[in-house]
Formats: structure tokens, C-alpha cells, sequence
């Protein structure tokens, strides 16, 4: 039987030699990126968990989480023409034969104002398990806006830019509207109006000539009815 190493391989990631490094409210995913050889021993060796740890600057343990994983299966078949297709790019080191395990630890951990997070601790507990390298992935669970600036910076680069100079122009356009735009029409202009018009000036004339017709007609009814 084969000896493995005498502990389970461990790794400790300093996040921050600060107080704090995570926003806090902020969902964050953190996941383990191991790049394993196919060795036989690893294809042996099924399942192992990995477990993460995660404490503050005082060495409290804020969250911990073990998750169960193991090396993807490919039938000997598979395998062999796999390698034969690929030997080219093997033999000049182009290629390796490897796997890439992603091991999600925590899903959705939210920062503690009060116990920040500072150092995260990885632990593989198998003492068989040959890994080439590790890497710790912290993902922020981002939404909305920050989502679209975070993965397209272009787009939202160019739709802020253009947003902007809309608003700008509208600004521009409603005060040029209000220094040199139409003014309403004044008293003094319409009788302007009305003096240039012939057709205005009968409108009033007759207008004219009916109200003192009708006042005529009031007074002589009056007087009538006073002599009677």
C-alpha cells in the first residue's frame, strides 16, 4: 500500500493584514480551484472533502464548510483515445493530462461588521490526494447596475456616457427655448393686429352698432313706460 503524506495537505490565505477586506450585505461565493493530475492515485482514491475555514484577525472561527468532490470518470476506452488524439500536444508540453475540480465552500457568506473576515483556511483531508496547484476564487453576487458594470464595462461605459450627454442637450435645448424661444402675443400687439386687419375692424364696428342699437331700444322703453 502506498504512504501518503503524514497530515492532510492545509493552505492559509491571508485576505488582508487590515480589519477588513469584504463589503459588508455583500453575498459573496468563494470556491476552491484545484488542478489535479490523473494520476492513478487520484482516480483511486473517489471522493475526498475538501473543508474551508474562515476566522478573523483575533483567530475566531467565523463560518466553516466541508464539501465532498472527486475526479471526473472517463472510461479506459475514453481515455486511451483521448491520448492518442492528443499526443501531439502532450509530447511538446502544450497540453497536460489534468483536471480542473471547482469546489464551491460557501455560497452565499455575507460579511460580519463586527468579525470581519481576514484569513480563510484550506484543508484537503485525504492523504493520497496529489494536487499540482490551488487557487482561492471570491465572487461577489453582484445585481443590477454594479452586475452589468462588472461584466459588460463597455456597454455601460458607452450607455452612461449617452445618458449624460441626453441630459445635457435636453438642458441646453429647454434653456434656449426659454431665452430666445416664441413669447406669448401682448395687448398692445393684438391692437397692432386688429388695426392692420380691415375684417377685424367691421367685426367691431358692427358689434359696435348692435350694442348701442340695444342700448337705444332700453331707453325708449323706459321712457314709455315712464310717460304711461
Amino acid at each position: 500500500m502506498d504512504k501518503g503524506v503524514c497530515s492532510f495537505p492545509r493552505a492559509h490565505v491571508q485576505l488582508t493584514k487590515s480589519n477588513q477586506l469584504l463589503m459588508v450585505g455583500q453575498p459573496y461565493k468563494i470556491t476552491l480551484v484545484l488542478e489535479v493530475p490523473e494520476s492513478e492515485r487520484n482516480k483511486e482514491l473517489g471522493m475526498f472533502l475538501v473543508c474551508g475555514q474562515l476566522t478573523n484577525k483575533g483567530g475566531i472561527t467565523i463560518s466553516h464548510s466541508c464539501r465532498a468532490t472527486m475526479l471526473r470518470y472517463r472510461s479506459p476506452l475514453v481515455h486511451l483515445l483521448t491520448v492518442l488524439a492528443l499526443s501531439p500536444f502532450y509530447v511538446t508540453n502544450l497540453l497536460e493530462e489534468k483536471q480542473i475540480l471547482q469546489v464551491e465552500l460557501f455560497s452565499n457568506f455575507e460579511e460580519d461588521q463586527v468579525y470581519p473576515v481576514t484569513d480563510v483556511y484550506v484543508e484537503l483531508q485525504s492523504e493520497m490526494i496529489e494536487v499540482y496547484s490551488s487557487k482561492l476564487q471570491i465572487d461577489a453576487h453582484l445585481s443590477g447596475i454594479r452586475y452589468l458594470m462588472f461584466h459588460w464595462p463597455a456597454i455601460s461605459a458607452a450607455l452612461g456616457v449617452s445618458f449624460n450627454l441626453a441630459v445635457i442637450a435636453f438642458i441646453v435645448i429647454l434653456s434656449w427655448w426659454q431665452l430666445y424661444g416664441p413669447y406669448p402675443i401682448s395687448e398692445d400687439e393684438e391692437e397692432d393686429d386688429t388695426e392692420d386687419n380691415p375684417k377685424i375692424l367691421k367685426l367691431q364696428e358692427s358689434f359696435e352698432e348692435e350694442e348701442s342699437g340695444e342700448r337705444k331700444f332700453v331707453l325708449e322703453r323706459k321712457l314709455s313706460s315712464s310717460e304711461a
